[in-house]
């Protein structure tokens, strides 16, 4: 476990100074904008992580990949994290934040509920990502997976 956390530090670090990455209080950025990171973020954890089953057709990895970052499990995620308790006070704070958040674009293929909870989750996610702390990132997204049975 302490070697995977000093390569994630080391690679962050290396991403900032490769990318002449600035100090950005993260406070200054909406939760819609934590959302559009956040979304980019989860979604390569679960890339990733279908990749992680061995090499098998593209368009089977994208349909595993779809079925789990659609708002309606994004939103399933969190309210299982939520019921469980197992988010931080601030966590949820940033979660309804995200939730709450007037956003110009609509769901698609969700109601309007799972959007916006979605959305809530992608801001967490995007919060966690920006603010550096990726073994949080990685152990809320691993939790929340594992509530709704897609950690084997």
């Amino acid at each position: 476990m302490e070697e995977s956390i000093m390569t994630l530090n080391g690679f962050s670090d290396f991403f900032k100074e490769s990318l002449h990455l600035k100090k950005v209080d993260i406070k200054s950025y909406s939760p819609l904008a934590l959302a559009y990171i956040g979304d980019a973020v989860y979604e390569v954890m679960i890339r990733t992580k279908v990749m992680n089953h061995g090499s098998t057709q593209v368009n089977n990895m994208h349909k595993k990949s779809a079925k789990l970052v659609n708002a309606g499990t994004q939103a399933e995620i969190i309210r299982r994290l939520i019921e469980a308790e197992d988010l931080t006070q601030d966590e949820i704070a940033v979660y309804k934040r995200g939730r709450n958040a007037k956003s110009v674009t609509t769901a698609k293929h969700a109601t309007m509920a799972d959007y916006r909870t979605a959305t809530g989750f992608e801001a967490l996610c995007g919060y966690l990502y920006l603010n550096g702390d990726l073994e949080r990132l990685i152990a809320v997204v691993g939790k929340g997976l594992e509530r709704i049975g897609e950690l084997e």
